[in-house]
């Protein structure tokens, strides 16, 4: 049965499960912290909010990526994973606090999409050093 878990076919099912899950829970909390709602203002066209949101599914998605890669179990994938969104999380209120002059949320709520795209551009280049950390 040993032999069954380490069938290639299998790993990759077993990992995908698990990023997905983890991938829908952390977008949750992102939900919690963002002053808008996320698929709210997808749905209406906020193109911000997409670039913004989007930049989070592909940030955490890299992460798993080379948690995956350098991690032998499911476990410690997910353990890497959940420090790396701990971490793309706490950039995302770095981002905010290091623009006083405005709100990061208001400004995406509102469309602005030079704050969107750098929204996105800042969970992506973090999402490839804190990948680049992962043991």
């Amino acid at each position: 049965m040993s032999g069954f878990w380490e069938h290639p076919l299998i790993e990759t099912a077993a990992s995908y499960s698990v990023v997905i899950l983890c991938l829908v829970v952390f977008m949750a909390v992102f939900e919690i912290v963002t002053s808008y709602n996320n698929w709210k203002e997808i749905k209406e066209g906020n193109l911000s909010v997409a670039m913004a949101t989007g930049g989070k599914i592909f940030g955490i998605a890299n992460i798993f990526r080379y948690s995956i890669e350098h991690n032998d179990t499911l476990i410690q994938t997910m353990g890497w994973g959940l420090f790396g969104f701990i971490l793309l999380i706490t950039g995302y209120f770095i981002f905010e606090f290091l623009t006083p002059s405005f709100k990061i949320d208001e400004e995406i709520a509102s469309d602005n999409r030079a704050v969107g795209f750098i929204s996105l551009i800042i969970s992506v280049g973090l999402s490839y050093v804190i990948g680049a950390n992962i043991m």
